[in-house]
């Protein structure tokens, strides 16, 4: 659930300075769907999914495989060409804008991972990586979507404790079920 677009833009400053409004479901069937779409999240983001095979990117370019320090001397992100490029000659490809842009924790995960390996050489292994990293990523941004068309429902028939008005709030237990 704090993964669906839909939850996180409702909930955004109660996200930003307390602990997350959950929202159980009361349905058994769309608990499960909800927990085997997170299932699949961890897995991805765990880099141990079967979906991260084949990957969605390759790597391209003839030179050492080493990580550029700046946009002068290379790195940078081609949106156009939906292209990475680590130095002047050598790039991860395709790489769709949303998958570059993507944030976990205020990071934008494939530049921060690259940054971090800056004047560094990368070797098979973390070309691998990075590769099934954009696949995670495209195929996280797909899982969210599942989650984002089910995440109404799951509102709607909320486990509450409490009730204000029509809404349940006060999750603490699961001792009553939305009427």
């Amino acid at each position: 659930m704090l993964y669906a677009p839909t939850y996180r833009e409702k909930y955004a400053e109660f996200l930003r300075l307390d602990f997350p409004r959950i929202p159980f479901t009361a349905d058994r069937e769309l608990f499960e769907a909800l927990a085997a779409l997170g299932g699949r999240l961890v897995a991805l983001h765990l880099l141990k999914s079967p979906e991260l095979d084949p990957p969605a990117a390759r790597f391209e370019g003839q030179g050492d495989g080493r990580v550029a320090r700046s946009k002068g001397q290379g790195f940078r992100y081609d949106a156009a060409a939906g292209r990475v490029y680590i130095n002047k000659a050598q790039y991860f490809a395709p790489v769709p804008a949303e998958v570059w842009e993507y944030r976990i924790g205020g990071y934008q995960v494939c530049e921060k991972w690259l940054k971090d390996r800056r004047e560094r050489r990368l070797e098979l292994e973390d070309v691998r990586t990075y590769c099934r990293i954009i696949t995670a990523l495209a195929r996280t941004i797909a899982v969210q979507e599942e989650i984002d068309a089910l995440y109404p429902a799951a509102e709607a028939e909320m486990v509450c404790t409490e009730r204000k008005s029509n809404e349940c709030i006060g999750i603490e237990a699961l001792a009553g079920f939305c009427a």
